[in-house]
């Protein structure tokens, strides 16, 4: 359709970035915006039709997404956010802007600050943002900093830690009821508040391993299992995610795995391939993954710009 309800173009390039090879485009001379309600809507239904029978009439395809980290449109987009905005464009002059504010305002808040000194993806940065208390060396810090903890990608962090909480909590109950010790392991824990926060008050879990390559999680993870009481029931150790010998050996063989927060940072599928190899390894049958993954981020051009 084309009026001023709807326009064409837009519809012409959603279908040319359809990724499947079996598509057709048809124009229809005459047709607005409702297509299956126009008074010559049996030419839409005819062409539907033989469509779809052809579709159903041969065998399915799959496609193999195994290799989208280098030639699929994914790929594609990560390597022109690499490649930064066009030199001294409106966007380019603006992040410009952006990352010399946050030299000179963001010591103020001890968010923005941690994250210029750590990562803003380690872990913790992750954890004061699952704590979400502004802080700043000022008053004026602490507006930033709570400008910064209510942008809508951490507002997003905090939903996902509610939600793995249910599902770990929904995972402990299941392998109850099936009969299964709950031993449960994070390979990627950050400083490990999301699981302990979750499995507090469940007698049922006879084991937590939390797992970090930093030290520094590790060293506060540690701390903060000792000042929860629970070092009789809670390891911290450090380890490699991706290293697929490391989670085969992992002892006592863990029915719970937890995976939150790692594998979107990463671009190379291989990498991620090899995690989740020896997690199949590693997991006692009957076992449970939980596994977080982010498709989308509203905020990742400025992120790729400015950060």
């Amino acid at each position: 359709g084309d009026d001023y309800v709807v326009h064409r173009q837009p519809q012409i390039d959603f279908y040319q970035r359809l990724r499947s090879p079996l598509k057709e485009l048809h124009l229809l001379p005459g047709f607005y915006h409702d297509t299956l309600g126009e008074e010559n809507r049996a030419l839409a239904f005819e062409k539907m039709q033989s469509f779809i029978s052809r579709l159903y009439a041969n065998k399915s395809q799959k496609f193999d997404y195994q290799h989208e980290d280098c030639t699929g449109p994914s790929a594609d987009r990560w390597r022109l956010l690499s490649g930064g905005p066009v030199p001294l464009s409106p966007v380019d002059l603006a992040y410009r802007f952006m990352r010399k504010a946050m030299k000179l305002f963001g010591t103020h808040s001890s968010g923005l600050h941690l994250g210029m000194s750590t990562g803003f993806d380690s872990g913790s940065s992750l954890d004061y943002v699952y704590q979400n208390q502004p802080q700043g060396s000022n008053a004026f810090g602490r507006l930033i900093d709570k400008i910064y903890l209510n942008s809508v990608g951490w507002r997003g962090i905090r939903q996902r830690k509610t939600h793995l909480q249910i599902l770990i909590k929904q995972a402990v109950a299941d392998l109850h009821a099936k009969g299964l010790a709950v031993r449960v392991v994070d390979i990627a824990a950050g400083h490990g508040r999301y699981v302990l926060d979750a499995l507090a008050n469940e007698p049922a879990v006879s084991d937590i391993l939390l797992r970090d390559y930093s030290e520094l999680n590790v060293a506060q993870g540690q701390e903060m299992i000792a000042q929860r009481g629970m070092s009789g029931r809670v390891r911290f150790e450090q380890g490699d995610a991706f290293n697929p010998e490391e989670l085969s050996a992992l002892t006592p063989r863990p029915t719970l795995a937890i995976v939150s927060g790692l594998y979107e940072l990463f671009p190379e599928n291989e990498q991620v391939k090899n995690s989740l190899a020896g997690l199949a390894n590693a997991i006692e049958p009957g076992g449970i993954l939980i596994y977080t993954g982010q498709p989308w981020h509203p905020q990742l051009e400025m992120i790729a710009g400015v950060l």
